[in-house]
């Protein structure tokens, strides 16, 4: 049972909390001058520390130094400067209890109605390239005390965590103090601000964990932020909304320069597009449609305007399909392929960085969502995969970078190797494996695709699919399969049809009577020992 200070019956209500003592401690000065300045006129106590204090001594203002609150100065390089009774006995004191009121009394604590605190800067330090103990010393601790502290007291207490909230503040103060309706908004920030932060520093963990080749996390926080809701999810029935995740620099982050509303399945082929773009070399383009692609393809030799060249190749692959697509580019979308696209229905352009004569003719097609990439753009280490009641975690399928070199290990099993030009024909058909749903097929050539089977529940009707698409193109290609094929019929589609070099993980129980179907026809085949599944 509870005791008597916890009755309901004690408390008394205190709707609007005049400011008369503020603590005031941020890494983030913007728009600082401007507050300490109205809370001075108004005669309101500012406690502080650091370089904030400081900043607004040297403004003009009185300041009282945390460390005369205290009694003790500030010690270990600034870890401990706040963490102190006096300090949060005067953000802690529920002042609608007697009890309270009369405990600081006799401590000669005075209380605080006010809290002005962000954190340590630490995604942006990590962003910037700290690690280490460079990282470590950018996690707050007082800070972070002190924000939830302030919340959890919000019927007496103010909590601000960022300058978008100094307007109101500043308002407040002169209209005689907070209302509970606006400390209670507060707090809720406050501790979304709080759980973001402790994410960030929990990911950051868990990565380094991941780099040094150990376990999974134990435990998964995955903290995320509305930026916008959309017109609706998948179909029109459902709600949809995309979040911004802590740390990510993705499709999430990119910004929008024209075009109408992204919507949902726009930002789920967008992300498909770049997957398949920047596993390629410079310059290459991939046009995605219901997120599998349809055209896959870098520049053709001597090509005056290499990106433009890459676009007209993977559009060739399936005009058909690429109608109302989405493209990718992992280079700068230039003049010549902003006019190569003007007759070509295309929902959204999503790219590094694009010339302003590209954005200019994009201009008059007012419906096409052109989308630039963060600077710090960068493929996901991690994929993550809700299910029902959890969720699911695996590292990214990601090429190495020295891909020529892992080709080089590849098991040459019929046939004799290829020439250097072939050769890359088939590590770009492997590598353009990897974006398509399975079961999946790719035929190339030139590197390009010429025609691409995926989505199949049985890898026979996906070789027929890829065949049919490339039409006379199949001659000479070469074929990638994702997985290995269960039976030789596949296989014999793609041979029948004149493609001259096959490239599959291996690994079937049947794997000799499809080694001795590519025999019988002469032709090369390689075993990876590894596939690519893609669900």
């Amino acid at each position: 049972m509870a005791g008597p200070r916890h009755d309901s019956s004690l408390y008394r209500e205190r709707d609007t909390v005049p400011i008369r003592r503020a603590l005031v401690s941020v890494s983030d000065k913007t728009d600082l001058l401007e507050l300490a300045a109205a809370l001075a006129e108004a005669g309101v106590e500012i406690v502080s520390t650091g370089s904030t204090a400081a900043t607004i001594r040297q403004a003009g203002h009185e300041v009282t130094d945390v460390a005369a609150v205290t009694g003790v100065a500030e010690m270990l390089d600034g870890r401990v400067k706040t963490l102190h009774p006096r300090i949060h006995g005067g953000l802690l004191a529920d002042l609608r209890l007697d009890d309270h009121a009369r405990q600081l009394a006799d401590l000669d604590i005075d209380p605080f109605e006010l809290v002005v605190v962000n954190l340590y800067p630490f995604v942006e330090a990590v962003a910037a390239g700290a690690s280490g103990d460079d990282a470590v010393e950018q996690i707050d601790i007082g800070g972070p005390a002190m924000v939830r502290a302030a919340a959890k007291n919000h019927a007496n207490v103010a909590i601000v965590v960022s300058p978008e909230s100094y307007p109101a503040i500043i308002e407040a103060v002169v209209a005689g103090g907070t209302t509970l309706s606006q400390r209670r908004e507060l707090a809720a920030r406050a501790f979304a601000h709080t759980s973001t932060y402790d994410t960030a520093v929990a990911a950051w963990f868990a990565e380094g964990t991941l780099n040094d080749g150990g376990e999974l996390p134990e435990h998964l926080t995955i903290k995320a932020e509305r930026l916008s809701t959309l017109r609706y999810g998948e179909n029109a029935h459902q709600r949809g909304a995309i979040y911004t995740r802590v740390g990510g620099h993705g499709i999430a982050q990119a910004v929008q320069l024209q075009g109408k509303e992204m919507s949902y399945n726009n930002y789920v082929d967008a992300d498909a597009a770049l997957r398949a773009a920047f596993d390629m070399v410079l310059p290459a383009v991939a046009i995605v449609k219901h997120a599998n692609p349809c055209g896959i393809a870098t520049t053709a030799p001597n090509a005056l305007d290499p990106i433009a060249s890459a676009h007209l190749r993977a559009h060739e692959c399936d005009p058909v399909s690429a109608y109302g697509g989405v493209i990718a580019t992992n280079g700068t979308v230039t003049l010549k392929m902003a006019e190569n696209l003007k007759d070509i229905f295309t929902e959204v352009i999503v790219a590094p960085s694009f010339e302003p004569e590209a954005l200019a003719v994009f201009k008059a097609k007012k419906n096409l969502r052109v989308l630039q990439l963060p600077d710090d753009w960068q493929q996901e280490q991690m994929d993550v995969r809700l299910v029902s009641g959890g969720l699911l975690l695996q590292d990214a399928d990601r090429f190495p970078d020295e891909i020529d070199a892992v080709a080089d290990n590849w098991q040459l099993i019929t046939g004799e190797r290829p020439a250097d030009e072939e050769m890359s024909d088939l590590i770009f058909a492997w590598k353009a494996c990897r974006a398509v749903k399975s079961n999946a097929i790719v035929l190339a050539q030139g590197k390009a695709t010429v025609g691409i089977g995926m989505g199949q529940v049985n890898r026979v009707d996906s070789c027929r699919l890829a065949v049919e698409r490339a039409g006379d193109r199949v001659k000479g290609s070469v074929a990638a399969s994702d997985a290995f094929f269960p039976f030789a019929d596949g296989p014999q589609i793609l041979i029948d049809a004149g493609v001259k070099t096959i490239i599959q993980p291996g690994g079937s129980v049947r794997d000799e009577e499809v080694i001795a179907a590519a025999e019988a026809a002469g032709v090369t085949m390689f075993f990876t020992g590894e596939r690519h599944f893609f669900h």
